[in-house]
C-alpha cells in the first residue's frame, strides 16, 4: 500500500488530469517561477509559436533584470533558465529550428548580464549556460543557416565570454560552420580587434586543421614558453610534423630547465619517439623520473628496457629516491609504488625531521606501514600529532587523537625501539608540554 503512496509520475498519472489540475493552481499560488513554468507549457501546447512568445517574453523580462541574485535565489533562477533553454530545446526546435536558433542566441546573449548579477560561486549558472552551447550546432545545422550568417550571429558571443561560458563555442558549431563559415568568422574577429594569440582565432584554426595558421598565432618569445611551445609542437606532431615540433620545443628548453613543464617533457617524448630517438625518449623519461620522482616516468622507462636490465634500473631508482633532497616526495614515491621495507627505512633515517602539517602524505603512508612497519608508521603518526598540538589546530585533534591511540596499538608489536623514543616516555612527554589542550585530552579519554 505504502508503494502507491511514493511520489512519483506514475502514481501521480493515476490521480487523472483534474486532480492533478487543481494541486498544480494551489502549489503554483505565491510562487512567481512555478506560475510562469505552468504557463510556458501552456503556451508549448498550443504550438512553436505560442511556446517561443511566451519565451521571449521572458528573456525580455531577464534582459531588463537588475536585482542581485544571492544563493538563497539562485535555485529560483537556475529553475527559470532551464526552463527556457528546455522550451527553445525541445517544442519549438523540434517545428521550427530557425525559430528555436533564434531564440537559443538570444538566450545565450543573456549569460554576461544573468552571470554580472549573481552569485554563482558552485558554477551552476555558467554550467547552464555551457550546456546550451552544445546545442547550437546540432541546431544551427538544422536550420540550414548560410555559413556567413552563423558566422555574424556568433561574432557577439565570441567577444561576449567574460565567465568563460562561450569557451566551448567554436568547436561546437565547427560543423554547421564549415571551412567558409569559420574564415568568415576569423576574419570578423580580426576587424573586431582579435590579435593573434586570441583563444577564438586559435580555435579557429584547430577547427580548419591549419596548423600553420595556428603556429602563426604565436610571437617568438611566446614560443619560448615551454607550456606554449608543447602546446603548439603537439599540433606540429599531429600533422605528422615532427621535426618542426621538435624545433619549436627546443626554442623553450632554457625555460623548461628553469622551471618544471610536465606538458613540455611529455610532449618531447612523444616526438622523439615519432622520430625513431628511442634512446633519447628513454633518457628524457629518466631524467623526469630523477627530477620529480614520477612513478609513471620510472614504470614507462621500465617496461621498455630488456629483460633483467629493468631490475637493475629500479634498483637505481630507488637510490635516486632516497637521495632525493625532498624527502617527503621520496617518501610518496617509495610508498605508492610500493617499496614498504625501503619507506619505513627511510622514515627511520629521518625521524625528527617530518613535517606534521603534510598529512596528505604522512596519513596514508603511516596506514601503508603499520602493517609490516609499526615503528615507522609511529614516527608518521608522532609527527602529525605533534604539529596539530604545538601549532593548537583545534580541528585536528580529532585526528590526532586517533593517531595516539593507533601508537598505542602499534607499541605492543615493536620489539626493538631503534633509538626511538618508547610510547609511555612519549606520552608522558607530550603530557608535560601539551596538558592544557584539555580538548585533545577529553578526545583521547573520551
Amino acid at each position: 500500500m505504502a508503494a502507491k503512496r511514493t511520489l512519483n509520475a506514475k502514481n501521480l498519472e493515476g490521480l487523472g488530469a483534474a486532480v492533478l489540475a487543481e494541486l498544480l493552481i494551489e502549489v503554483s499560488v505565491g510562487n512567481a517561477v512555478m506560475q510562469r513554468r505552468l504557463r510556458l507549457a501552456l503556451a508549448a501546447a498550443e504550438g512553436a509559436e505560442g511556446a517561443a512568445q511566451e519565451v521571449r517574453k521572458r528573456l525580455a523580462a531577464l534582459a531588463r533584470a537588475t536585482t542581485f541574485v544571492d544563493s538563497r535565489k539562485r535555485r529560483a533562477l537556475v529553475v527559470e533558465l532551464e526552463a527556457q533553454h528546455q522550451a527553445i530545446a525541445g517544442p519549438v526546435a523540434a517545428a521550427d529550428p530557425p525559430l528555436a536558433l533564434e531564440l537559443l542566441l538570444r538566450f545565450l546573449e543573456l549569460a554576461d548580464g544573468v552571470l554580472d548579477r549573481c552569485s554563482d560561486s558552485t558554477g551552476t549558472v555558467v554550467g547552464l549556460f555551457q550546456r546550451a552551447v552544445v546545442d547550437l550546432g546540432p541546431l544551427a545545422t538544422a536550420a540550414a543557416v548560410p555559413a556567413e550568417v552563423l558566422a555574424e550571429q556568433l561574432l557577439e558571443l565570441v567577444f561576449e565570454n567574460g565567465y568563460g561560458q562561450f569557451d566551448d563555442l567554436i568547436p561546437a558549431v565547427a560543423e554547421a560552420l564549415g571551412d567558409p563559415g569559420l574564415r568568415h568568422l576569423e576574419q570578423g574577429c580580426r576587424v573586431r580587434g582579435a590579435c593573434d594569440g586570441h583563444p577564438a582565432l586559435l580555435q579557429i584554426a584547430e577547427c580548419l586543421g591549419d596548423v600553420d595558421g595556428y603556429l602563426g598565432q604565436f610571437a617568438a618569445k611566446q614560443l619560448a614558453w615551454p607550456s606554449t611551445a608543447a602546446d603548439v609542437a603537439r599540433h606540429l606532431l599531429q600533422a605528422g610534423r615532427g621535426q618542426q615540433a621538435l624545433a619549436v620545443l627546443d626554442g623553450a628548453a632554457v625555460g623548461a630547465a628553469a622551471w618544471h613543464s610536465p606538458e613540455w617533457d611529455e610532449t618531447r617524448i612523444a616526438v622523439l619517439e615519432s622520430l625513431g630517438r628511442n634512446d633519447e625518449a628513454q633518457q628524457l623519461r629518466w631524467s623526469c623520473f630523477a627530477k620529480t620522482l614520477s612513478g609513471f616516468h620510472l614504470r614507462e622507462h621500465l617496461k621498455r628496457l630488456a629483460a633483467f636490465e629493468d631490475v637493475e634500473a629500479e634498483e637505481r631508482a630507488f637510490v635516486v629516491a632516497e637521495g632525493h633532497p625532498m624527502r617527503l616526495l621520496a617518501l610518496d614515491f617509495l610508498v605508492r609504488w610500493p617499496a614498504l621495507p625501503r619507506a619505513g627505512r627511510h622514515v627511520l633515517v629521518h625521524g625528527p625531521e617530518w613535517d606534521g602539517e603534510a598529512y596528505e602524505i604522512l596519513a596514508p603512508a603511516a596506514e601503508r606501514l603499520s602493517a609490516d612497519q609499526p615503528l615507522a608508521a609511529t614516527v608518521l603518526l608522532r609527527a602529525m600529532l605533534v604539529f596539530a598540538l604545538s601549532t593548537g589546530r583545534a580541528k585536528r585533534y580529532r585526528h590526532a587523537a586517533e593517531h595516539l591511540r593507533t601508537c598505542e596499538h602499534l607499541a605492543a608489536r615493536i620489539d626493538a625501539w631503534q633509538g626511538v623514543e618508547r610510547h609511555e616516555s612519549f606520552v608522558g612527554r607530550i603530557r608535560e608540554a601539551f596538558g592544557g589542550r584539555w580538548s585533545f585530552w577529553s578526545l583521547v579519554e573520551r
